[in-house]
């Protein structure tokens, strides 16, 4: 019989068994110290107490955080899949042009209002107090039932005045001198689109509640069944009969309604499918009215992140602006593009950070700054060697990904390259990007809020100027091309910025290893470039454009991430060997037996 962990306190560890060992990212640096497996891969976890409310058919503290882990990636990437697919079928029934524009603003509204009512507070407060108040006689019940009761009211209420001055968000947004706008339909369809703010937040409410009670599941997959829906709704909008009328926009039009409503209808469905989730915890609401002091104790905290998202919004508020100055399709091109580049971030840095902060959290609260800079490090690089050679591959094959897979039904052949070229231009961000999410996180770690918030502030003094140079210098069909690029500058103010700032507070980084690896991960990825750009020459132009981008699109892709990953592997870089290890684990796990 093999022999029981050592003993732990009560508050924080959970075991995983030494035969997931290669499956999952690493959670110290090796360099930083050599110590048993067992201690290796131990997991810092809240203490939940039994209580009415975390009784149920919770997943409960005990459960593996390693299948936790699991199946939210897992969720997640079936997540990002549907809605990648609702996002192409969008682009079909409706083209790439100025109702796709509309509609992809008026949509982003509901998410823009919810953070500034919200989202910030949920992410500050909420969340922390959850946990804390399990420890409340009565388990915190009391305590949930009073902030489900206050966040139902602002949000009814928030919710109620964004319907009420849909117009003003249009004149916000959309810069209504540019011939190639519509106001009118983004604000029609504002007005249906509006009322997901209140559903949004009480998803974000439900979802913070169950996994303070460890159930992750139903939020999880939550965002699959909206995307069903939202996929639903597009079928029924292209088999309605006729047009959708654009001058005049008319409130009335069946297209219209069926587009608006049934977009709303999956926010709805997505916060209501958690309902039965809370109730087999045990939990039943009630209304209760008072104000909790505890929240006082995070005032700050919410208030520098609430910053946050404000300064992030005024630079969103400037692009779209500079964006719909342009020819249209600029708005849909760049959150076309945005999507595709965060995919590959979404899906494997998510992943990485989800292993990472429970250790950087605990490091940061124990003071312990070796290790702290050691996960730091060791994430940084992990990053590099995941993220250059896909950025690499981006710049080639973005062009042959907008042609290949947005020209059918209203896409056109001139729309879908400008879309694959509004990729390419972003894949130097990639990178920047995914560093700036990892020094946010410890940042946050450290319980600092303002930092982050002065970061962005700066990032968006440097954004808007360069915004504004883009409209006025650039063409309105490479406006988008310029804002992509401005906004990849951005991450790398941010990276940098962030750098220095936590060199200043935490003092050594260990930068020459990360720049050692950063060059060679360049080098094999520049050879990689180079094999990709000449198998992308060998296809015969007789192909037309449409085939030829279905040929280069796989082939170019293969050679792209083969060359550098194959001598990333070859070389047996350190900071690679997670990734091979883990994809051996899942070749052994599916392979046929």
């Amino acid at each position: 019989m093999a022999e029981p962990p050592p003993p732990v306190d009560d508050e924080a560890t959970v075991f995983l068994p030494s035969e997931l060992r290669g499956a999952h990212w690493p959670t110290r640096d090796p360099d930083v110290s050599r110590r048993p497996y067992d201690e290796f891969a131990t997991q810092i976890v809240a203490r939940l107490p039994a209580s009415p409310v975390t009784a149920g058919r919770g997943e409960g503290a005990g459960s593996s955080l390693a299948r936790s882990s699991g199946r939210m990636a897992v969720a997640s990437t079936v997540s990002r899949i549907t809605g990648f697919v609702a996002k192409l079928l969008l682009a079909a029934v409706v083209g790439t042009r100025v109702v796709n524009d509309s509609f992809t603003v008026a949509n982003t509204l509901p998410n823009i209002v919810f953070e500034l009512l919200f989202g910030g507070v949920l992410a500050s407060v909420v969340v922390p107090l959850l946990v804390r108040s399990q420890d409340d006689p009565d388990g915190g019940r009391a305590y949930t039932q009073r902030l489900i009761t206050m966040a139902l009211v602002l949000l009814t209420v928030g919710t109620a005045v964004a319907v009420a001055i849909a117009p003003l968000f249009t004149t916000l947004y959309v810069d209504k001198s540019s011939p190639t706008a519509n106001p009118g339909l983004t604000t029609a369809l504002a007005y249906l689109l509006l009322p997901q703010i209140l559903f949004y937040g009480l998803f974000a409410l439900l979802s913070a509640i169950l996994n303070a009670q460890n159930v992750f599941g139903p939020p999880a997959w939550a965002p699959v069944l909206n995307n069903v829906v939202v996929t639903g709704t597009l079928v029924v909008f292209a088999v309605v009969p006729g047009e959708l009328t654009l001058d005049p926009v008319r409130m009335s039009d069946p297209k219209l309604l069926v587009l608006g409503l049934g977009t709303t209808l999956g926010i709805v469905v997505q916060a209501v499918v958690l309902v039965p989730a809370l109730l087999r915890t045990g939990f039943r609401f009630r209304w209760r009215w008072g104000f909790d002091p505890r929240i006082k104790e995070f005032g700050g905290l919410a208030a520098w992140i609430l910053g946050y998202v404000v300064v992030s919004h005024v630079g969103f508020v400037v692009t779209t602006r500079v964006l719909t100055h342009g020819t249209s399709g600029g708005v849909t091109a760049y959150s076309y593009a945005s999507l595709l580049f965060q995919l590959p971030y979404g899906i494997l840095g998510v992943s990485l950070l989800t292993a990472l902060m429970p250790r950087m959290s605990r490091a940061a609260a124990d003071g312990n700054t070796v290790a702290l800079v050691g996960d730091l490090s060791l994430a940084s690089r992990i990053s590099t060697v995941l993220f250059v050679p896909i950025s690499a591959v981006l710049a080639v094959v973005g062009t042959p990904v907008g042609i290949a897979i947005f020209t059918w039904g209203r896409g056109t052949l001139d729309d879908a390259e400008r879309l694959g070229q509004t990729l390419a231009v972003s894949a130097v961000g990639l990178l920047p990007f995914a560093l700036v999410m990892l020094q946010l996180r410890v940042f946050y770690a450290m319980k600092d809020a303002r930092t982050p918030t002065l970061i962005m502030l700066v990032m968006t003094a440097v954004k808007i100027p360069l915004l504004l140079l883009c409209r006025g210098l650039l063409d309105g069909e490479h406006v988008v091309h310029g804002v992509m690029l401005v906004n990849g500058a951005g991450f790398v103010v941010g990276a940098v910025l962030g750098q220095v700032w936590l060199w200043v507070r935490l003092g050594h980084l260990r930068s020459k290893r990360s720049l050692r690896v950063g060059l060679i991960t360049l080098s094999v990825s520049a050879l990689g470039v180079g094999a990709a750009v000449l198998a992308g020459y060998a296809v015969p132009g007789s192909l037309g454009a449409i085939p030829a981008a279905w040929v280069k699109l796989p082939v170019q892709t293969l050679l792209g991430m083969a060359v550098p990953f194959g001598l990333l592997a070859l070389l047996r870089l350190p900071e690679f060997t997670p990734v091979t290890r883990r994809a051996g684990a899942l070749l052994r796990r599916f392979a046929p037996r």
